[in-house]
C-alpha cells in the first residue's frame, strides 16, 4: 500500500478517532499523541493491513486500545487533574459566567464519580459528541447496553445534583 492508498483509506477517520480519544483522555494534546501514536502503527503495519475486513472498527478498537493503555499507565493522570471544560457560557455578566464555570466543574467532578462504563459513555456522547454507533464501536457494548449505560449516568448525575443543591 502506498501513502496515497493509506491517506485515501485511512485519513477519512480522523474525525470520528479524535473524538473517541478526546472523549475517553478529556485532553486535546494527549488524544492528538495518540492519534499520531496510531497513525505511525498503521503506516508501520500497511502491508499487513490489506487483510483488514473493516478498517474503520479496526481504527477506533485500535485508537481505544491505546488510550487504555495510556490511561493505565502510571503518571499519566492524577485523579485531581481538570478536565479542561468545554465553554457553554450563555450570560453576558461576569457573574453569570463564574456561575457557569463553578457548574460546569461541578458537573465535571460529578462525572468523575460515576461507575467507569457510565463515565465514558457519558463523556463520549455529552463531551466527545460521539453518535451511539462510534461509542458502541469504541466500548465494545451493544447499542442496547450503551443506552441504559447513557441513561442511568444522567439519572445519577441529575440526582447528585439535587442533593448537592439541597446541601446548599
Amino acid at each position: 500500500m502506498n501513502a496515497e492508498e493509506f491517506k485515501r483509506l485511512y485519513y477519512p477517520f480522523h474525525p470520528k478517532l479524535y473524538r473517541i480519544a478526546f472523549a475517553l483522555l478529556n485532553n486535546t494534546d494527549d488524544a492528538e499523541d495518540i492519534l499520531q501514536d496510531a497513525y505511525y502503527k498503521l503506516w508501520d503495519k500497511r502491508t499487513e493491513l490489506i487483510n483488514v475486513v473493516q478498517p474503520e472498527a479496526f481504527c477506533v478498537r485500535l485508537v481505544k486500545n491505546l488510550c487504555l493503555d495510556f490511561l493505565r499507565a502510571p503518571g499519566n493522570r492524577t485523579d485531581n487533574e481538570s478536565v479542561e471544560s468545554v465553554n457553554v457560557i450563555t450570560g453576558t455578566t461576569p457573574e453569570n459566567e463564574l456561575e457557569s464555570k463553578e457548574k460546569i466543574h461541578q458537573i465535571e467532578a460529578l462525572i468523575e464519580q460515576l461507575p467507569e462504563k457510565q463515565r465514558i459513555v457519558i463523556q463520549m456522547r455529552g463531551c466527545g459528541d460521539c453518535s451511539f454507533d462510534e461509542i458502541e464501536a469504541a466500548t465494545g457494548e451493544s447499542a442496547a447496553n450503551v443506552r441504559v449505560l447513557l441513561s442511568r449516568a444522567r439519572k445519577t448525575l441529575k440526582s447528585m445534583l439535587a442533593y448537592n443543591n439541597s446541601k446548599k
